[in-house]
């Protein structure tokens, strides 16, 4: 998967349109169609200056007002529509709104009640309780509000895996091309797909170090130059995401890929291991302690085997028991991409998708898949133009007429079903019979207390006819906390109901994260990876999905998307 950094800033523009139309109160579907578009825009995996220059800009949501736009920005880095609309809101109110969980909605009740125009007002408001009383603003939405103004104050690490994996691709497409570079990865938490970064780290080996770094400086996404030294300097690339770039000799490029990519608790563990052995390990080799010999550091494998190491994969170098389980030679076959051979859910133009069901099945055909499950969204969420039990009696014949097109491929009819606010569902079980699979979901009364949380999702579990949970805990990174969920009893409630749980692919949700996933896979509760694709092109996010199940030491044995259509059927029968 390669997210495109140009399309990330476009979509970004786009989005704080949207916000301030939907501050200053402006038409409802106006406001939609900048967020779709930026959806749409920011999960190509082409960059969009290309496909404008080939006329092939065919982006669902995207018109001539909107494409026109996009080929200002390209053109001039700026949009004059958007620097005229930030002028007719206080600049403030759009540095609220990077407030982990505080949206237009809440940032328009504060200024309209309050007068709060800028962060340090809106602090000083909530440390006074004054937010308290404001429509829908309770105690647990200032200590949230404080929360997210000291994480903004500390710089947190809010830079989403999606959209750091996209800056870096950049970098190291460019940098690859250099005859001196020998060999180029990423390292750092984001070579352990961690959800969100901090910075991007970079390793290369050279022989000409201090080349390669002028090469690295001279970057055409360069804002500032940090630091720069013989080996490794940082940048600030003009979207203000730090990056970081060491250059080694290539006999230390493995132990140095080691070092860097962490986690510093991984790190001081295998550290332990060398000394135990008369070894001394750092960013440079594996040395004999007591002569100073070199005996590894050319290649990651070679480090861990001079530690009598099976090799651990990235994702898993959390200090969590993968040391020890490479000791005992019982670490997991991690799921891989290749592994998939299906997505669980998807979206077509019969909800809020913007494809038929028939051009998400073919691209899924070119993906390699073997199946795929249709799951629109059901009558209560009219915002995303949910099925009525009739239409939904409609797609599914649809379905069965476009079965019989394929050969060695199928369609499984789905829905992705509101679980209402007492645990009860949308649809009657009667339509839900007629599914092949039944996805249920959390997506309204966020507030409710953890119990009844608890107890909606519980309830929904024990209906025979719901398959998967889908984005179990509802957050969306940096915008929405998880709501709160007693997690036991959630998975205790999947193992008796056999009915999996989601990994929703995602960038924003990217929920289960990979500490529930490891726990539902000791519980020997099955996950499924959806990509929640609302168009084509997001059917590429599969990648962060196996991201996160890497994380939770995930194998195939422990995925749906891995089992063939017979298996998978079999499998979610309750």
């Amino acid at each position: 998967m390669v997210f495109k950094m140009k399309n990330q800033q476009i979509a970004e523009v786009f989005k704080q349109i949207a916000d301030i139309l939907e501050i200053k109160g402006e038409n409802f579907f106006r406001i939609r169609a900048y967020r779709r578009a930026a959806q749409n825009i920011e999960n190509l995996t082409e960059d969009i200056d290309v496909l404008l220059k080939e006329k092939k800009l065919d982006i669902p949501g995207v018109g001539t007002d909107l494409s026109q736009k996009i080929q200002e920005m390209i053109d001039t880095g700026r949009l004059d529509y958007f620097d005229k609309i930030k002028k007719t809101i206080p600049s403030g109110l759009l540095e609220i709104m990077t407030i982990p969980g505080v949206g237009p909605k809440t940032t328009k009740l504060l200024y309209d009640n309050l007068s709060i125009d800028s962060v340090s007002k809106l602090e000083r408001a909530a440390k006074k309780h004054k937010l308290r009383g404001v429509f829908g603003l309770k105690e647990k939405t200032e200590e949230n509000i404080l929360q997210g103004i000291e994480l903004i104050k500390q710089g947190h690490s809010c830079i989403l895996l999606s959209v750091a994996m996209a800056a870096a691709a950049e970098i190291m497409d460019k940098l690859k091309k250099l005859k001196l570079v020998k060999k180029i990865n990423v390292a750092g938490s984001l070579r352990r797909k961690k959800q969100t970064i901090r910075d991007i780290d970079i390793l290369i080996s050279s022989t000409q170090e201090e080349k390669v770094i002028d090469e690295f400086c001279r970057l055409a996404p360069v804002k500032k130059i940090l630091a720069k030294g013989q080996t490794k300097s940082a940048i600030l690339t003009n979207n203000g995401i730090q990056v970081d770039l060491r250059v080694v000799k290539p006999d230390s490029f493995g132990a140095a890929l080691v070092y860097f990519t962490g986690s510093k608790a991984h790190n001081i563990h295998i550290r332990e291991l060398a000394k135990k052995r008369g070894l001394k390990i750092n960013e440079y080799g594996v040395f004999l302690e007591k002569t100073g010999k070199k005996v590894a550091g050319k290649t990651e494998q070679d480090v861990y085997k001079a530690l009598n190491l099976a090799f651990i994969e990235p994702e898993m170098r959390e200090d969590t028991g993968e040391v020890e389980a490479s000791q005992k030679h019982k670490l997991p076959r991690l799921v891989t991409l290749a592994d998939i051979k299906a997505d669980m859910h998807m979206h077509s133009n019969w909800s809020d998708g913007a494809y038929s069901i028939e051009d998400m099945a073919k691209t899924a055909q070119k993906r390699g898949y073997t199946y795929i499950v249709i799951t629109d969204h059901s009558q209560s969420l009219g915002i995303a133009h949910g099925l009525s039990p009739e239409r939904l009696k409609q797609q599914i014949n649809e379905i069965r007429a476009l079965n019989k097109k394929f050969k060695n491929f199928k369609i499984f009819s789905g829905a992705e079903v509101d679980i209402k606010s007492d645990g009860s569902l949308d649809f009657e079980d009667k339509l839900l019979e007629r599914l092949d699979v039944v996805l249920a979901a959390v997506h309204t009364g966020f507030k409710q207390s953890k119990e009844q949380l608890t107890q909606r999702i519980v309830k929904a579990m024990q209906n025979k006819f719901v398959n998967i949970i889908v984005h179990p805990f509802g957050r969306l990174i940096n915008e929405r906390a998880s709501y709160e969920l007693d997690f036991e009893q959630i998975i205790k409630a999947a193992k008796d109901t056999n009915t999996a749980l989601e990994i929703n692919s995602y960038p924003k949700r990217l929920d289960l994260d990979d500490v529930h996933v490891r726990r539902a896979k000791q519980m020997r509760v099955m996950l499924a990876i959806g990509t929640d694709s609302h168009t084509i092109e997001q059917m590429n996010m599969m990648e962060l999905g196996i991201s996160v199940a890497r994380r939770g030491w995930l194998e195939k044995k422990d995925v749906l998307n891995c089992l063939s259509q017979a298996e998978f059927l079999n499998r979610i029968k309750k």
